[in-house]
C-alpha cells in the first residue's frame, strides 16, 4: 500500500522537485526543475550553498534576485509542452559567477517599460542592474530554445588609500 501511495504522488513530487539531482559538467552545476513556481525557491536554496561553497557569498542577495527573475520569466513565458523543464546551469569564475536559465521556447525575452502602477514586467531591467553583463543565446546542447545568462561579479578589492587594486 505505501509503495502504491509513493507512486501516486510521484508525479506530483517530480514537478516540485529537481528533476534530477544537481550534475557536475566541468566546473558548473547543472540542474533541471518543472515550471512549477516552488521550484523558484529550491533553485535559490541550490545556488546559495554553492555560493557559499565557492567562496562568493558577497554576491548571495543579488545572484539570488537575478536567479528568481531569470527563472520566473522561463517558467511564465516559455511554456510550450507540458514536459518541459527549465535548466539552471551556475558556472564560478574567479570572483564571479555565471547563471544560465535555459528552457524550451525560441521567444526571446524583451526589457520593456513597466506600467508604473504594474505589478511586474521589471525583471530584466532588475537582471541588467544587477548583473555586469547578461544576454541570450542557443543553447548549446542542441535543444530546441534559448539560454538566458547574467554574470555577477564581486567588487574590486579597494586598497586603504582608496586605489583599486584591480586597475594596476
Amino acid at each position: 500500500m505505501v509503495k502504491d501511495i509513493a507512486q501516486f504522488f510521484e508525479p506530483f513530487l517530480r514537478r516540485l522537485f529537481p528533476v534530477e539531482a544537481a550534475r557536475r559538467t566541468g566546473d558548473s552545476v547543472v540542474l533541471r526543475w518543472s515550471p512549477h513556481p516552488s521550484c523558484v525557491g529550491l533553485a535559490r536554496m541550490e545556488l546559495r550553498k554553492l555560493l557559499a561553497d565557492w567562496g562568493l557569498a558577497e554576491l548571495e542577495d543579488s545572484a539570488l534576485l537575478v536567479l528568481s527573475e531569470l527563472v520566473t520569466n522561463a517558467a511564465r513565458h516559455a511554456r510550450v509542452s507540458h514536459d518541459w523543464e527549465i535548466e539552471t546551469r551556475y558556472r564560478p569564475g574567479p570572483g564571479a559567477v555565471r547563471i544560465e536559465v535555459h528552457d524550451a521556447s525560441p521567444s526571446r525575452p524583451q526589457v520593456r517599460d513597466a506600467d508604473p502602477d504594474s505589478l511586474d514586467g521589471r525583471g530584466l531591467i532588475l537582471v541588467a542592474a544587477l548583473a555586469d553583463e547578461w544576454g541570450v543565446g542557443e543553447r548549446d546542447d542542441g535543444a530546441a530554445g534559448k539560454v538566458v545568462w547574467a554574470r555577477l561579479s564581486l567588487p574590486a578589492a579597494t586598497d586603504t588609500d582608496g586605489t583599486n587594486r584591480g586597475a594596476h
